[in-house]
């Protein structure tokens, strides 16, 4: 019934990365093969979803003279195709059994996977390296306790760190970033450190079902045993895992993602963001583990959003929409040989908004985002970083007494004296979004309406960024008291301009105006 309830619409097509960027894979063709060779050989058993299923129901060698080995391995697991089926088929499942056969009945996978499993089988991570350093990147944080595996956990949560979190130089910062975060919010919280063991997502998704249930297994021994009730980790695959995979081996826990955390911490106002800003015009990558497998979509952005300053933009292709960064699927210890990278053709999206900041709350995405963003061309005036990072950062420079300002392309920032004698506007202009050159924005900006006194700090309201300040300049909004003035009509209007509806009040620019109003007038 699930193949034949396929309308052939082809949308799973048209949304899979893999596709888009010239690989053979092809969702619609999956379907349609899997319920020709069903038919052609009355194999009338349905795919088991990808679990603790002993057997792959689908005839494989009849299957695999139909659908080739390489569409199997092109794919990353994004769940894109299974989002936009309209009539619900699991074609992700379809794709992740023919892998566990293509690997644990023919031993046919990516040479490069080798690496990884025996990463995972000697070492407990898919990098290989000595288990025995996976604490090491917070040596220099003597706050943080190490715990080992053998001994009763006492601590409120634990820190799953995760193999990139230990391993890679990138993430490595993440994990201080996050560690750093939850012990000003004065959390109570330990890791594993050496006792920490791959979650087996990478084993799982490439097919190797043996490898994943082993180090699952003796993650769960090890927890149960020390009593861990919560889990906090920055690693969607690792949230996922540990979340929706251990329970099916007994693996009961409360599991959060450090982007929920970090949500919770400013709401409650544990963790005190008082004075930090970051002017900066941020876009936010949607993880396909965090996003479209567990629909955490809001939390990363609220982090984000919680700092003055910040205008937050958005890819033509986010949320449930949003485009894979290529590494999930285990994609990540695998070549590109074919067509444009993902992660190329992604973060090529992602600059086109014209942001100064790209945000990630994956380890992969951070890595494939980075990377990506260098085969594009980008230089160091475009930061790469995960929410954690770009949310400490802001506190930290404030603590400082530098604000969040980090210096802006000197192509982009330039004065316009306002009409009338009015103090100078320092003005970002979005590249392609809100004027095409810097000549076209100082001939808007000279059309100010004249003012007497001089321009307030916009930006000091949260969901203006610089962007948006320069915007306002040339509609000659310059003060606090104009924008706690607006009218509806005057709001409903630069709200179609813009095209954010109800961004305005939803963000109470006015409110905020009126009290950054009355703190001026009082000095």
């Amino acid at each position: 019934l699930d193949t034949d309830a396929c309308t052939m619409c082809g949308r799973c097509t048209a949304v899979c990365p893999a596709h888009a960027t010239g690989k053979s894979l092809d969702p619609r063709e999956i379907v349609l093969k899997t319920g020709e060779v069903m038919a052609a050989t009355a194999a009338n058993d349905v795919s088991p979803p990808i679990g603790m299923d002993s057997e792959i129901t689908i005839g494989a060698d009849s299957l695999f003279e139909r659908i080739s080995a390489e569409e199997v391995w092109a794919c990353t697991s994004c769940k894109a195709c299974d989002e936009n089926c309209p009539v619900n088929i699991e074609i992700l499942d379809k794709i992740l059994d023919m892998r566990r056969y293509l690997t644990l009945m023919e031993s046919d996978f990516p040479s490069e996977l080798g690496g990884a499993f025996r990463g995972m089988e000697n070492n407990f991570n898919p990098w290989n390296i000595n288990n025995a350093e996976r604490g090491d990147w917070a040596e220099s944080l003597d706050f943080v306790n190490i715990i080992d595996g053998g001994d009763p956990f006492e601590a409120e949560y634990l820190y799953w760190v995760g193999c990139a979190g230990a391993f890679d130089d990138k993430n490595r910062k993440v994990s201080e970033a996050t560690a750093k975060l939850l012990h000003r919010a004065g959390v109570d919280f330990a890791i594993l450190g050496p006792s920490e063991m791959c979650t087996g997502d990478s084993a799982r998704r490439s097919g190797n079902e043996y490898l994943f249930q082993m180090l699952a297994m003796q993650n769960i021994e090890m927890l149960n045993e020390m009593g861990v009730k919560k889990i906090v980790t920055q690693c969607p695959h690792c949230f996922n895992t540990l979340k929706n995979e251990y329970p099916q081996l007994e693996g009961h826990y409360e599991v959060l993602h450090h982007s929920q955390m970090l949500s919770d911490l400013i709401d409650s106002g544990r963790l005190d963001l008082a004075g930090a800003r970051l002017d900066e015009r941020v876009v936010y990558h949607d993880s396909c583990y965090l996003g479209r497998h567990n629909d955490v979509y809001s939390a990363p952005r609220k982090v984000i959003g919680s700092l003055a300053g910040v205008e937050i933009v958005e890819a033509p292709r986010n949320g449930t929409k949003g485009m894979c960064c290529g590494a999930g699927g285990a994609r990540m210890w695998m070549e590109e040989h074919i067509g444009v990278s993902v992660n190329e053709a992604r973060s090529a999206e992602l600059m086109e908004t014209g942001a100064t900041r790209i945000a990630t709350a994956c380890p992969f995405c951070y890595v494939m985002m980075d990377d990506g963003t260098k085969l594009n061309g980008a230089d160091e005036s475009l930061k790469v970083a995960d929410i954690s990072m770009h949310l400490l950062e802001a506190i930290e420079k404030s603590e400082a007494g530098g604000g969040g300002r980090v210096e802006t392309p000197s192509e982009l920032l330039y004065d316009t004296p306002l009409a009338g004698g009015g103090a100078p506007v320092a003005t970002l202009v979005a590249p392609a979004e809100v004027v095409e050159t810097a000549e076209t924005a100082a001939v808007e900006a000279a059309e100010v309406e004249a003012v007497e006194i001089a321009p307030d700090d916009l930006k000091r309201i949260k969901g203006i960024g610089p962007v948006l300040e320069a915007w306002l300049h040339t509609k000659g909004i310059v003060t606090f008291e104009q924008i706690a003035a607006l009218s509806q009509e005057e709001i409903d209007a630069l709200e179609e301009e813009q095209d954010f509806p109800d961004r305005i009040d939803r963000e109470n620019w006015k409110g905020q105006a009126a009290d950054f109003a009355a703190e001026k007038n009082q000095n």
